[in-house]
């Protein structure tokens, strides 16, 4: 057992329900493994196991039990494929030598030598074992990291082969590479006087090279595709995608050549996630079923294909017929085009973002008019002031695209998108592993606002089988702020003012861009014009967080603080749920992500956070699930509705469709994860707290 896999996962006993916690420490994953009765957990050596953990561990008992909207495969002890369960059945193996794999918060791989049988019901899937027996659990951290550091100059070949490298961070060349687990981190960039490339960064040789002109406004767009393809970037006139197999495809002109290279971006991914249903996770893929009706494609011959030939063989179909089953894209980046961007490419290419490298049009402050006299977070006395924002910052405002995030890097700052920076990454790279429990810090700095503060400790840590620790503070001053910023916490709610001087306090300001670190991992300034204070939080050390870039109206930044806070606490990323908070408030378009705006504070319960719109008809509901996807369950991840009529996998990300249920039925799916709902007048409302009946 490693000292690096003790200090990412950790593992203990509980006895009501009885089983074991396994805790992802540092990305902040955890689920319960449930037993039939006490159990008393062992280590086992991680070498004993088919499959690749970090740790393992041996307990006995004659039951498991796992939440059912975890994916499960049973395999033989060679890992050949046996079965993959579905919910609402029931299967028997006789006795033998068996893996089940469980694709839950932290991937598990069961070991067992017995017969069982399977029962997949609505809410948990039940492996009964007949007698008590050994079984074998390892886990799996779904932490990456990058493996090295690219030292590059600014001339653009260097660039062209600083991402070049991006490739071999791939775990696989094959279809797979698909799934999130097996795309590895690209390697950090810094710049220096001369390249400089480690040993052990070349691109797999998949005999594809991207040709585009020296310059960072093409480099940077074809970036993403690079590492997906395992491409070398090497200079061109016109650019276009070239194999050893002689397969020539042109990606436009200057006016297409962004769209082109997101459309086979878009087009390689869906196509390559829908081959890989002929390896060993032969999952049931909706998006598969939709293609088959207008596509001649033989997957399985596919399959065994090279990449080039996969891609050639793709990219001969026209990008309409398959544009209906891309997923709903996480981000689009749209960066700077300037040597200096390229520190944050790797980042961005992990989270297979699409880029784009126009110049974005300056954009005003936004502002949203408050009643006379009404209360704002600019000043105890409730004056207007806009220190810090349009008299300090040069505002941007980046194109919309059709993906569901945007972010911006650059040294101007967005309105629109997150604020995306380089200590942010790093931060989060060098992020230390969570001892106990999720720690929540609410500072109500003003009584007049205790409303919101009252609210979010009610909200926060509401949520059954997922320890947290809330601690409200109140009226702090200088001196107590600044020890509550630097002590140890994975998320700060700050409800009070702020001007172009700081925090405010009782006994004066403390300006965090003075602080040497924090403790806090992510946050949310909920006051006027906090992004100064926002940013000044991710160079002390945090990871990310939610600022505004005005003043805001106390009570509208109520209602922006609770709906942002619940999003937050059901598993949302920063930046996914600010994105529905602005759909719901008028006040939201005020709120920007400074930092990683991909970072959860906790968990979702399936794993992979959703929103539900519901729409009654004649004879029931219409229910149109929207996904969001997370670092650790990303682009390629899927998600399977727990609706008695559905057996099919979605690819996770957006709108993935729209389900007829009855009465009684959504009554059920309302119950089984608490997700937010919104209703036919775009009232955001929570599953556990309506009714069908309120529904209609």
């Amino acid at each position: 057992m490693t000292n690096r896999a003790t200090r990412l996962l950790s593992y203990e006993p509980v006895s009501d329900p009885p089983g074991i916690r396994v805790f992802d420490r540092v990305e902040k994953q955890q689920y319960r493994l449930l037993t039939g009765t006490g159990v008393d957990p062992t280590p086992v050596s991680t070498d004993t196991f088919r499959f690749g953990v970090d740790r393992g561990v041996r307990v006995r008992t004659d039951e498991l039990r796992v939440h059912s909207s975890t994916v499960v495969f049973v395999r033989d002890r060679d890992g050949t494929m046996l079965a993959q369960l579905d919910h609402l059945e029931s299967r028997s193996f006789e006795q033998g030598q068996y893996v089940i794999e469980l694709d839950n918060q932290v991937r598990t791989y069961l070991e067992l030598e017995t017969g069982f049988e399977v029962t997949a019901g609505m809410l948990e899937t039940t492996f009964s074992l007949g007698e008590v027996t050994a079984v074998d659990a390892g886990f799996r951290t779904k932490h990456t990291r990058p493996m090295a550091t690219v030292t590059t100059t600014d001339d653009p070949r260097a660039l062209m082969e600083t991402v070049s490298t991006f490739g071999s961070a791939l775990k696989t060349t094959s279809p797979e590479r698909t799934f999130p687990m097996l795309r590895g981190h690209p390697p950090t960039v810094s710049r220096g006087d001369s390249l400089d490339i480690p040993p052990g960064l070349e691109p797999p040789e998949t005999g594809i090279r991207i040709e585009v002109p020296p310059a960072c406004e093409y480099i940077y767009p074809v970036a993403p595709l690079a590492y997906l393809l395992g491409a070398t970037v090497v200079p061109g006139q016109q650019p276009r995608i070239v194999t050893d197999n002689g397969f020539d495809y042109p990606l436009g002109g200057r006016q297409q050549f962004e769209t082109t290279v997101e459309r086979v971006l878009k087009q390689v991914f869906l196509l390559d996630a829908v081959t890989r249903t002929e390896g060993k996770n032969k999952l049931k893929m909706h998006e598969r079923v939709e293609l088959e009706r207008s596509l001649a494609l033989d997957w399985a011959e596919l399959y065994g294909e090279s990449l080039a030939t996969r891609l050639e063989r793709f990219l001969s179909v026209p990008y309409e017929l398959v544009e209906p089953q891309v997923p709903e894209w996480r981000l689009t980046a749209h960066v700077d085009p300037s040597p200096e961007s390229v520190r944050q490419l790797p980042f961005v290419v992990d989270d297979l973002a699409v880029v784009r490298a126009t110049e974005p049009q300056p954009a005003p402050v936004p502002t949203t008019a408050a009643a006379t006299g009404e209360l704002t977070r600019s000043s105890a006395a409730g004056t207007r002031s806009t220190v810090g924002a349009s008299s300090e910052m040069s505002l941007v405002k980046p194109e919309r695209t059709d993906s569901l995030e945007q972010a911006w890097i650059g040294d101007d700052v967005p309105v629109g998108a997150s604020k995306l920076t380089l200590d942010a990454f790093h931060n989060r790279l060098d992020r230390d592993p969570t001892e106990g429990d999720i720690g929540i810090t609410v500072v109500v700095n003003d009584e007049q606002m205790k409303e919101e503060g009252d609210i979010v400790d009610r909200v926060y840590g509401d949520r059954d089988r997922v320890p947290f620790d809330v601690t409200v503070r109140r009226g702090l001053g200088t001196e107590a702020l600044a020890a509550t910023l630097a002590a140890d916490t994975d998320f700060l709610h700050y409800i009070g003012h702020i001007d172009g001087e700081g925090f405010e306090c009782a006994d004066g300001r403390l300006d965090a861009t003075t602080l040497a670190e924090t403790g806090v991992d992510a946050f949310l300034l909920n006051a006027c014009s906090s992004y100064r204070q926002g940013l000044g939080l991710v160079e002390a050390g945090a990871v990310g967080g939610i600022v505004t870039l005005a003043d805001v109206a106390n009570d509208r930044a109520v209602r922006v603080g609770e709906t942002t806070a619940r999003l937050l606490n059901t598993g949302f990323p920063l930046r996914a749920a600010l994105s529905v908070t602005r759909e719901q408030h008028i006040l939201g378009k005020q709120y920007i992500v400074v930092g990683d705006g991909g970072m959860t504070v906790t968990q979702a319960a399936s794993q992979t956070p959703n929103l539900l719109d519901v729409t009654p008809c004649q004879d029931g509901f219409d229910v149109t699930i929207q996904t969001s996807v997370t670092d650790t369950a990303g682009l390629g991840s899927v998600f399977r509705p727990l609706l008695a009529e559905n057996d099919e996998f979605f690819l996770s990300s957006g709108e993935i469709g729209t389900f007829r249920v009855s009465t009684e039925e959504l009554s059920t799916f309302l119950d089984m994860e608490n997700v937010p709902v919104r209703t036919t007048d775009d009232t955001l409302v929570w599953s556990y707290e309506t009714t069908p009946s309120e529904l209609r």
